[in-house]
């Protein structure tokens, strides 16, 4: 059961609501962003609340208020206890709104849910679907709550036996997964498509690049053809929830977890334990 922070007051499941004019609910008009919880602290929220406002700001609305979302994340926390492991979600909307895609005039609405987490089995597989991103959407970058294409191909990939989809992008290049961005193995370095492929910007693929930059693992920023993942050797998936995790099976093909990909891993780990706000 979640426990939900929303007008000022710390409600149990159900007992949360939000007006049925909500734009977030009647158009998706708003943006979020899902923390990791371990041990009751919530792991790398400043990143997590700055590429909020990054989102917001492509979506035309105001930068939420740092303070109230602080204070809401801790008020939330609080009140449900310390979690081993839990999912954390900061949602903001344009507010109660016509019934069109043109906003009202009332303030953006705050949500703020937590719930226990179970961990990811040792063992994933993904799936290529045959739907694209749009690189050049106008909200292209941005985590909006309009996150039904995310539903579709996540459910393709659960009636295979999948854990992940991943999508290409309109112009046949690698973009993401529906939760995740990828690092696939090319020669003796690991690559992940540039933020202009319409990928979101992850965090967790935010600190990896910078993290491999400081320890000097060749992982790099380049289009990759989406080809490629016919016959690439590993495959990582990186989110906040799943950290760095390799791909065990693509498309029926099994893959490894090699030297890189377990450094890569591994340093991940390492350093996201040393700073919980890094």
């Amino acid at each position: 059961m979640a426990t939900v922070w929303v007008d000022g007051q710390v409600r149990i499941g159900e007992a949360a609501r939000v007006p049925a004019l909500d734009h977030g609910l009647t158009v998706g008009d708003g943006a979020f962003e899902t923390c990791k919880v371990t041990d009751g602290r919530v792991f790398a929220l400043s990143r997590h609340l700055r590429r909020l406002d990054r989102s917001l700001t492509l979506l035309g609305l105001s930068p939420a208020d740092g303070e109230q979302v602080r204070d809401a994340v801790a008020q939330t926390l609080a009140a449900t206890g310390p979690l081993a492991l839990g999912r954390l979600r900061i949602t903001v909307t344009a507010g109660v709104g016509p019934l069109g895609s043109e906003r009202g005039r009332y303030p953006p609405s705050l949500v703020v849910a937590l719930s226990e987490a179970k961990p990811w089995p040792g063992r994933i597989g993904a799936v290529t679907v045959p739907w694209v991103r749009n690189e050049r959407s106008a909200v292209a970058g941005a985590k909006t709550t309009s996150y039904v294409e995310n539903v579709v191909a996540l459910r393709a990939a659960h009636e295979v036996g999948a854990h992940e989809a991943l999508l290409a992008n309109t112009r046949g290049l690698l973009c993401e997964g529906t939760g995740s961005n990828v690092f696939v193995l090319d020669g003796d370095r690991l690559v992940t498509p540039p933020l202009s492929s319409g990928c979101l910007a992850g965090i967790t693929r935010e600190l990896l690049l910078e993290w491999v930059a400081q320890e000097g693992l060749p992982v790099v920023e380049q289009d990759v053809p989406m080809s490629v993942l016919g016959s690439a050797p590993e495959v990582l998936l990186t989110s906040s929830t799943r950290d760095v995790q390799p791909v065990d099976v693509l498309d029926g093909r099994a893959l490894r977890c090699g030297e890189l990909s377990g450094a890569a891993r591994d340093l991940f780990a390492r350093r996201a334990a040393q700073e919980i706000d890094p």
